[in-house]
């Protein structure tokens, strides 16, 4: 098999070829391929599935389609993932048995991926190979180099993919935070390396590309969370996404600066915890109270940390305000802080979960009327300026975005003097070299 060191065969190509997140934002299933048309050696990044809006009724999850690579899967080197999150390792345990390549993730990633398979009854069949923050490997023609990121959940990687025709920086999720309170900062040393060798392609984040300035940070989030805390009386819940561990800790000391105590309400929060510790983040925190506990504290020394804060039907928050968990009862004068942003498509689910709440006499703090309580995972302008400043590649691939997103970052790169910029679609084969 060739190696990324071997010089290039005339008949040899380097290609991309997304099949979930070029179309839409979630479901991102990337493939890069290598050599000869009729021989190529395929490496995945990311796994993902997205999840059913009203405009698909009585659908709960959307798995990418894998018929085109499974038709090569004995030519699939690996499944390598860039982080956690369900629209990007979601449909592994759906589609491993079809793909069946090895997997290759970062800690925290490779934790929470043995916990889905455990629960699909794959666990042990699927091969994992964990990768250190920072680490390298080869994989047949690519040599793969995992480069630490911020995002909103940890070990986010960008991935720069070495072949003999060039090098491509494949960004994954990302934002620039210089101080994310949790985990790592961004690697700029080994981003602006990168740039230096000289970077084929980048294929890029475009979630925030109509966002003007910059996402902001979690030590902002931090401060406005202790503020608000502190002033409320009363029992609180905080729903945010579960696998956003640096806003768990920032929730945590919060309402231990307080002299809350915290109690987990979600299967997920419980999972992501665990999979934090696991990897040594969360120390120095008091250990979370369990409900029996929540139960005979008095209100003004109790919090809640919830799922369900994009209105979902079975988890913690849809329960608490409809009055049927088990558990966590809120009521007049009680309060639930919403620290996350509404993902489009769930803006009616949403408003009927808060007007629930609201009927129960539940105050209710969102980042309309309490600025400063949530930031985005995504790099708005500012920020993708700075990352094609660092990297300079010389072809721009939008990705993770609608059409929208994708055709105003390739015109955004242009502008920022990127030579070539192509915006393609789920199942549109890109040849990055030669040519």
């Amino acid at each position: 098999m060739t190696k990324y060191t071997d010089q290039p065969s005339p008949q040899d190509e380097l290609v991309f070829l997304p099949l979930g997140g070029s179309n839409e934002i979630g479901m991102n299933f990337n493939l890069y391929g290598y050599g000869p048309a009729d021989n190529r050696k395929w490496i995945v990044l990311d796994l993902g599935v997205t999840f059913g809006d009203q405009t698909t009724p009585g659908v709960e999850i959307i798995l990418p389609d894998p018929e085109f690579i499974e038709a090569y899967k004995d030519d699939i080197i690996a499944i390598v993932l860039t982080h956690a999150h369900e629209d990007h390792l979601g449909a592994v345990h759906w589609l491993w048995p079809r793909l069946k390549a090895p997997v290759y993730a970062t800690p925290f990633t490779a934790f929470l991926l043995r916990e889905k398979l455990r629960d699909a009854g794959l666990l042990g069949q699927v091969p994992i190979t964990e990768i250190p923050l920072g680490g390298s490997f080869d994989l047949g023609p690519f040599h793969l180099e995992m480069i630490t990121l911020t995002h909103s959940i940890p070990e986010p990687n960008g991935v720069a993919i070495k072949t003999p025709l060039g090098t491509i920086l494949h960004t994954g999720d990302w934002k620039i935070d210089a101080n994310p309170q949790l985990g790592e900062a961004t690697d700029v040393e080994s981003l602006r390396r990168l740039g230096d060798e000289g970077v084929l392609a980048m294929v890029c984040d475009s979630t925030n590309v109509f966002v003007d300035g910059v996402a902001g940070s979690e030590a902002d989030v931090r401060v406005a969370m202790n503020k608000l805390i502190k002033g409320l009386t009363g029992k609180v819940a905080v729903a945010c996404f579960a696998s956003n561990v640096a806003r768990m800790d920032t929730v945590i000391r919060a309402a231990q600066a307080a002299g809350r105590k915290v109690c987990l309400a979600g299967r997920s929060m419980h999972r992501m915890a665990a999979a934090a510790r696991h990897v040594g983040l969360l120390e120095g925190l008091e250990p979370f109270i369990t409900d029996d506990q929540a139960k005979y504290l008095p209100d003004n020394e109790v919090l809640f940390l919830c799922t369900g804060s994009q209105g979902e039907a079975r988890a913690a928050l849809a329960r608490i305000a409809e009055g049927t968990h088990p558990h966590v009862k809120l009521s007049q004068g009680d309060h639930v802080v919403f620290s996350s942003r509404v993902i489009p498509g769930n803006e009616i689910p949403i408003r009927n979960l808060q007007n629930k709440l609201a009927d129960r006499g539940v105050r209710l703090h969102t980042e309309r009327d309490t600025p400063g309580i949530h930031v985005s995972g995504h790099p708005c302008r500012d920020e993708l300026k700075q990352m094609y400043e660092w990297v300079r590649p010389t072809i721009a691939v939008p990705t993770h975005g609608e059409r929208r997103h994708l055709i105003e970052h390739a015109a955004f790169a242009k502008d920022l003097q990127v030579p070539h910029a192509v915006s393609p679609r789920n199942g549109d084969m890109v040849l990055l070299a030669p040519g």
